[in-house]
């Protein structure tokens, strides 16, 4: 317990002496040493603080003073004598000494001024546990348990790279463009050109309206990124925001000036600007104060060395400061108006910018404010792209690819696909499901751990144990391969785990191969059925890669109409999708593709070879005109006719032979790679299935949850004493949940007193209470006040109501089972 430093006050040029501290000949010297920090001191003098020594002396111009002779005891006396003995003379005058004592253990603090010094303690945090707990526990006792997350966690970080790089490539060309709006809108300003001074006479606001759909919950991460790009490029002066933290014009000021404030204040080592820097709070919120500001620190920019590190947007002599509305629907009409009437008169001193983050319409601008408002802004329009266009690159990019070993079934990529298109259209919420089915798959399936690349997997496959052979043995894609072998090769698969682990190899490798072979065909067919009508395959590869997960897809009645409709198509379309076909092969480098890459190169040279040979085919026509017109009587003419029909009929034209046979080669490739993945062996390896598990967790079912907590409390509660049988009732359950099951019972009207009857026979019987034991009427009344309570939660919950018609009765609104 030492004493660490002394706070004086004094006048310079004065000597200190501390009596009563227990230091004898313990002297401070005024002027401060050289190296001490001092503040001013109310205009008397100056404040600083005297560092002790571990040895008891100090610093008195950079020379160390003796020691003291009781320096081995430096702890002050006792704490009751110790405040008021303390006193400082300096000629004739009284000061204020205070000792500040740190590291005491009762957390005390001595001053000769009272005063009341809170000590907060340090608050134990509950631990969180992690999701490596949440795959080690007690229920999942897998040896290789670490080893699956640490392959969970490393395919997720390549997952979520790929995810936003797809979310900057996206949204690329609209920063791009906003970008290159904000920066024409500084030009003008800085070098006042006559477009700018017309608006500075008629005082409009460069505003951008960005409009970026009804996926709400998408709009956070792309303002966010937005801002990061601006300040990067553009300008330092970004302030976002929220209709929920602006209920008025005076919040919306103190949010803007303080996030402008904490984007130029910066950590400086030199004291004075500590003590010159004024208060966020002191600051009067006013667009003339932000002006000053504004001006001041665009002459210190100016004004800064060039050897000073600088961004690109700090070269600039007056960077534009950019007001992102994330949600402008939501914004109060007053508080816009106001802004905006406000900020046009000041816009010749300070080049603010608008952005309008719109979720429905641009109109919704015009609805919002009146044209003597919004004819104060110099609007333009920008569009984001589709989230149903979002949700195909990713799904393409991350699903549609061998790049991941990762997979879903088709009932699970359906499940994601539903809650995408009919709940909130968020791409950040379909990549939140896809990450929930990553980290189920990988905690489910023990042999997840074979779920990563193929070189991998195999080394992973050597080291396994005689329980993981066994756990590959069960799987029933592996007994479907097994029972398909002869009894040799089943014993051995059986039997021996050498041999099981050569077999789990090749099987993977195949797995690979089926997966590089299969996303090429499934393009190439979507190419080809995207643009027929009514769409019969689904207008989206998402809809045609879940008809051939479903099942084989060539034996539906909907291919069949598909090649039907194929068989229809121009000579030009056909081309055009053979060209497109080519350019999807070519990009894979499946070394089997090589000869189809060559026979659409055939078919698409015949294609062409086709109008040379066109000419030749015309003379049949014409000489069987010159026929018609030499037979005049009505029975030859006839037979000539049907004679024509019958070879019309029966030949084909070489472009009509020629597209069959691109329709034929195109149904054998998906015969032999559009497989479903069940039929594949170990697919359960890389597949996630579980769709009702995902639905569980993603689709909120509340009456549902709601009847089964009420009716079978211990599935939440997990209370052994709540366990009963079906219709049996136990006075451990809560008292809503008896007075619940009892209300089951009853029709369409209840009437309170059989219901309290009925609770009270419950609780009492149940128990097994003495009557002679607890007064009646205290009991009724405690069981009454219980009952009136479970039903009141009742009626807030909705299952009941009170009813007009008979006043002791309650209408019961929920029917049918959960």
């Amino acid at each position: 317990m030492r004493v660490k430093s002394i706070l004086l006050s004094a006048r310079e040029g004065s000597d200190w002496t501390v009596p009563g501290v227990g230091w004898e000949g313990f002297r401070f010297f005024a002027p401060p040493p050289s190296g001490v920090r001092t503040r001013p001191l109310g205009g008397r003098g100056r404040e600083w603080t005297v560092p002790l020594r571990e040895g008891g002396g100090a610093l008195r111009d950079e020379k160390k003073l003796p020691p003291s002779p009781n320096a081995h005891a430096l702890a002050p006396p006792p704490f009751p004598s110790f405040p008021y003995g303390l006193r400082a003379l300096a000629g004739g005058s009284r000061y204020c000494v205070h000792v500040r004592r740190e590291g005491w253990a009762n957390m005390s603090t001595c001053s000769v001024s009272k005063g009341c010094f809170v000590f907060k303690p340090k608050s134990k945090k509950r631990r969180i546990a992690s999701t490596a707990d949440y795959f080690n526990d007690s229920k999942n006792d897998s040896e290789d348990s670490g080893l699956r997350f640490a392959t969970c966690e490393s395919l997720w970080k390549q997952i979520k790279s790929e995810t936003e790089q797809i979310q900057e490539e996206l949204n690329k060309q609209l920063y791009d463009n906003i970008i290159r709006f904000l920066r024409r809108s500084h030009s003008e300003f800085q070098e006042k050109k006559t477009e700018w001074t017309c608006r500075m006479k008629s005082s409009e606001i460069p505003t951008a309206a960005l409009v970026l759909g009804v996926n709400v919950t998408d709009h956070d991460l792309t303002f966010k990124r937005l801002s990061e790009v601006l300040q990067d490029n553009v300008t330092p002066y970004v302030v976002s925001l929220q209709a929920k933290e602006c209920p008025g014009i005076r919040h919306l000021l103190q949010k803007l000036m303080g996030q402008l404030m904490d984007c130029y204040v910066e950590d400086d080592q030199s004291e004075e600007e500590d003590y010159v820097t004024v208060s966020k709070k002191r600051i009067r919120c006013s667009l003339d104060s932000l002006t000053d500001w504004y001006e001041c620190v665009t002459k210190k920019t100016d004004s800064e060395t060039p050897s000073k590190k600088r961004t690109s947007s700090s070269r600039w002599e007056s960077p534009p400061i950019v007001v992102i509305f994330k949600d402008m629907e939501s914004f109060t009409t007053k508080v816009l108006q106001d802004f905006i009437v406000i900020s046009s008169q000041h816009i010749h001193e300070l080049p603010l910018v608008l952005i309008f983050g719109i979720a429905t319409s641009p109109m919704i601008i015009h609805r919002l404010l009146p044209h003597s408002v919004s004819s104060l802004l110099c609007i333009e329009l920008f569009q984001c792209l589709s989230c149903k266009e979002h949700l195909a690159t990713v799904i393409d990019k991350l699903l549609l690819t061998s790049k991941f070993p990762f997979k879903l079934s088709e009932k699970v990529l359906q499940v994601l696909i539903n809650i995408f298109l009919y709940h909130d259209f968020s791409v950040q919420n379909f990549i939140k499901g896809f990450q929930l089915s990553v980290v189920e798959h990988f905690y489910s399936q023990p042999l997840s751990v074979l779920c990563c690349q193929l070189p991998k997997a195999k080394k992973r496959v050597n080291s396994f144990s005689h329980e993981q052979c066994e756990r590959i043995r069960s799987l029933p894609s592996f007994r479907r391969y097994v029972e398909s072998q002869v009894s040799e090769k089943q014993i051995a698969l059986l039997t021996e785990d050498n041999f099981v682990k050569e077999v789990t190899q090749i099987l993977l490798e195949d797995l690979h191969i089926y997966h590089e072979n299969y996303f090429p065909v499934l393009k190439c067919l979507h190419i080809f059925t995207s643009s027929l009508p009514k769409y019969p395959l689904g207008k989206q590869i998402r809809e045609l890669h879940c008809a051939c997960l479903e099942k084989r897809v060539w034996e539906t009645e909907e291919y069949e109409s598909a090649l039907q409709l194929v068989r229809m198509l121009c000579k030009a379309d056909l081309v055009a999708m053979l060209q497109k076909c080519v350019k999807i092969f070519m990009s894979f480098p499946g070394k089997e593709f090589g000869n189809t890459v060559e026979k659409l190169k055939e078919f698409l040279a015949q294609f062409q070879n086709l109008e040379a040979e066109a000419s030749k085919v015309q003379d049949e026509p014409m000489s069987s005109q010159k026929e018609l017109q030499k037979k005049t009587d009505l029975y030859h003419l006839q037979k000539t006719l049907l004679q024509l029909k019958d070879s019309r009929s029966k030949k084909l034209t070489k472009f009509e032979m020629l597209r069959f046979e691109v329709v034929d080669f195109i149904d054998s490739l998906v015969r032999n790679y559009l497989a479903p993945a069940e039929m594949q062996t170990l697919h359960e390896v890389v597949y996630f299935s579980a769709a009702s598990t995902l639905c569980e967790h993603l689709n909120a079912a509340p009456r549902t949850a709601l009847h089964t907590a009420l009716n079978k409390p211990y599935f939440y509660l997990k209370n052994q004493a709540l366990k009963s049988d079906a219709g049996c009732f136990s006075n451990k359950a809560p008292d809503i949940c008896i007075a619940y099951k009892l209300h089951l019972e009853c029709g369409r009207l209840i009437n309170l007193v059989d219901w309290l009857e009925a609770f009270s026979t419950v609780v009492t019987a149940v128990k097994g209470t003495d009557a002679d034991s607890v007064a009646s009427d205290e009991v009724d009344e405690i069981i009454h006040a219980r009952f009136i309570r479970a039903v009141s939660e009742l009626q807030l919950l909705g299952f009941i109501k009170p009813s007009k018609r008979k006043t002791d009765h309650v209408a019961r609104l929920t029917w049918g089972g959960c």
